[in-house]
Order: structure tokens, then C-alpha cells, then sequence
């Protein structure tokens, strides 16, 4: 189950950054600024995510606690098909200009799941390990698991999902995804 969760994380995560570059487009376009801005604030969440997760999942060593975050991430991204127009409009209409605003905007709707999503590898490696001797192993599998999801949440969004379904109905799958996800991480870690 957690190498499921590993995959579908990362895949999530990465697919959020290409659809929130169709989130973004109708306030600020798709600049350098854009993309900068969309990057940046992903990075920046799967940093402090790794951080915070790494420190949880030595505190809570728990697949509930994971769920929770899980569930966190699908809930905020769940709800940017509503919010999304609003908080646009709003930093929009403040005129922080071409830089500040896709960035605030950014970091106003992708922050949150970021940051959450970021937590997932630290605590699946936590809850993997039952032996010093294979963490090295364990990190490696989630580490590869995690990023071929984002290639492939890159690839399939970008050149698959979108055309097909659209952003908003994306959001949503994506969003109840980490949500099974969430009840996922209990059930692999009673199976385990």
C-alpha cells in the first residue's frame, strides 16, 4: 500500500503544479513569472514538508497521522475549483504586478497541499522501516516510487488529462484521490 501511496503522492503533487498553471492563466498568464512563481512555491512546500514530515514521523510514527496529512492535501485541492476565481481576483485587483502577484496567488492555493504532500515520503519511509540496516533501501524505493508518479502526473496531466477533462474536474479526482490515499495509509499499515 505505501508504495501505491509513494507513486500516486507524487504524481499528485506534480500534476497540481501543471493544472495550476491552467488555475493561474486567466489573471496572470503563463509567463516565466508564472511558472517561476508555481515552481518556487512547490519547491519551497516540498522542503518544508520533508522537514516537518521527517519531524512528525519520528513523534507520531502513525499511518493516522499520515492519513491526516493526506486527507489535508485532497481537501485544499478539493476545494480550489471553488476558491481558485476569488483569490485570483482578489490578488489580482490588489495590482501586486507581474511578479508578486502569480506568486502570492501561488503560494495562497498550492502552499497548503505542498506542504503536505511534501510530509508523505519522510513519513512512508518512518512507517516502512522496521530495521536500521534497510533504510537506505526503503528511502531509495519511495524516493523513485514518488518521483516516477511526478513524471508521470507531469506527462499525463499535461498532455493527457487536461485536454480530456479539464482542470476543474482534474482538481477533483485528484483531490478524492488523496483522500483514498489517506484511508489507504491505515489499512497498508494494518496489513503490514
Amino acid at each position: 500500500m505505501f508504495k501505491v501511496i509513494a507513486f500516486f503522492s507524487g504524481a499528485a503533487l506534480m500534476g497540481l503544479e501543471i493544472a495550476g498553471s491552467r488555475v493561474l492563466a486567466p489573471y496572470f498568464g503563463s509567463s516565466v513569472f508564472v511558472w517561476g512563481s508555481l515552481i518556487g512555491v512547490l519547491l519551497a512546500a516540498l522542503s518544508g514538508g520533508a522537514y516537518l514530515g521527517g519531524r512528525l514521523a519520528d513523534r507520531v510514527p502513525d499511518a493516522r497521522a499520515l492519513a491526516v496529512l493526506l486527507a489535508l492535501a485532497g481537501l485544499v485541492i478539493l476545494a480550489l475549483p471553488w476558491v481558485a476565481s476569488g483569490v485570483n481576483r482578489w490578488v489580482f485587483e490588489a495590482r501586486m504586478g507581474p511578479r508578486l502577484g502569480p506568486l502570492v496567488a501561488s503560494a495562497l492555493m498550492f502552499l497548503v497541499p505542498g506542504v503536505a504532500l511534501g510530509t508523505v515520503s519522510p513519513f512512508l519511509v518512518r512507517l516502512s522501516v522496521s530495521k536500521v540496516t534497510e533504510v537506505g533501501a526503503v528511502a531509495g524505493t519511495i524516493g523513485a516510487l514518488s518521483t516516477a508518479g511526478s513524471v508521470v502526473g507531469t506527462l499525463g496531466t499535461a498532455f493527457y488529462l487536461i485536454p480530456a477533462l479539464g482542470v476543474r474536474t482534474i482538481l477533483l479526482v485528484m483531490g478524492a484521490g488523496l483522500l483514498v490515499m489517506g484511508g489507504l495509509a491505515v489499512v497498508g499499515r494494518r496489513l503490514k
